[in-house]
């Protein structure tokens, strides 16, 4: 079992960054490593979407096309946690951004691989 917390959202003005962090809950570090961790996001009446992954040993990701160059995944396995650095941000960034875990291990974008989710983290772009 996995449980994940995430942190960091908040308002900040096009162009600007934000740090989002996903850490897993105490009873779960013991398994953290073996699972590879995505991002997903969900604007209002959109459907949940890949933002970018990675694998449980850190040494592949994979990212959407909208956001390659701006952000950037990383994971730390001694600290349990995997971030998000959100670099030259646009107002279509904005949602509720969602990290996820899948046993396989592999940076998937399909959100049906993912078993664990954590609670969400509202990131909101002004123009």
């Amino acid at each position: 079992q996995v449980q994940l917390v995430e942190s960091g959202g908040g308002l900040v003005q096009a162009g600007g960054s934000l740090r989002l962090s996903c850490a897993a809950s105490a009873a779960s570090r013991l398994t953290f490593s073996r699972y590879a961790m995505g991002w997903f996001r969900q604007a209002p009446g959109k459907e949940r979407e890949f933002v970018v992954a990675i694998t449980k040993s850190g040494d592949n990701t994979n990212y959407a096309d909208s956001v390659k160059g701006r952000f950037t995944i990383s994971r730390d396995n001694a600290e349990n946690t995997v971030y998000l650095q959100m670099n030259s941000l646009k107002p279509e960034d904005t949602a509720v951004y969602y990290c996820a875990a899948n046993f396989w291990g592999l940076a998937y974008q399909d959100k049906n691989r993912y078993e664990y989710w954590g609670q969400g983290a509202q990131v909101t772009v002004s123009s």
